[in-house]
């Protein structure tokens, strides 16, 4: 059965992933820094000692990497390679800033860009971390940097993955999806792998 590493899962399960996850073939386990949302594993994205090199077939990252500090991404995405089998591949979404910042352009940095379940969020929030939550003293729900389409694709090769397929989504999303793999694969899988677990199926590789 193969495994999938929720990274940073909150409260969420993997029928809040992706199609190709949110399936009865896939096992999960969840990873998250806070013991609150009742993780299998409490650990970060730069330091998953508790997890095995090599035991796992994928990794899921939900709004996880914009919350580190710059220095920090090459660091898990190390680790996300180190505990990925070498058949295995990450996904990874974050906000896109391309897309934000043309809103900061517009001088809307404080409207709101689109209604989440937790209310209205603005440029502001997707650039810095959701005001509400850092006020309440969740201060793990700060962003310490962030990327576009184009940063985040070079970032994971830079880390030393093989190959990525990565797509971006204006309104109402605002945000980047990344495929990436650990070894070399033929492009009609990755096509294919694409298909299953990014919004969009013409994502470019």
């Amino acid at each position: 059965m193969p495994i999938l590493l929720h990274v940073g899962c909150g409260s969420k399960r993997k029928n809040q992933t992706t199609r190709g996850f949110n399936t009865p073939e896939w096992h999960e386990l969840r990873l998250d820094i806070d013991p609150a949302v009742s993780p299998d594993i409490v650990g970060t994205m730069t330091d998953m000692s508790a997890v095995a090199s090599e035991s796992v077939d994928s990794i899921f990252s939900s709004h996880n990497i914009e919350h580190l500090y710059p220095h920090e991404v090459p660091v898990a995405l190390k680790e996300f390679l180190r505990v990925l089998n070498p058949q295995g591949f990450a996904v990874i979404t974050c906000p896109d800033l391309q897309s934000v910042c043309a809103l900061v352009a517009a001088d809307k940095l404080t409207e709101p860009a689109y209604t989440a379940p937790v209310g209205p969020i603005a440029p502001l929030d997707i650039l810095y971390g959701y005001r509400p939550a850092l006020a309440r003293g969740n201060l793990y729900m700060a962003h310490r940097c962030g990327f576009t389409q184009k940063v985040l694709t070079g970032t994971l090769y830079a880390a030393g993955f093989a190959q990525v397929a990565a797509t971006r989504r204006g309104h109402p999303s605002y945000d980047l999806w990344a495929l990436a793999t650990k070894s070399p694969m033929e492009e009609t899988a990755l096509r294919a792998l694409a298909v299953q677990h990014l919004p969009l199926a013409g994502a470019r590789p």
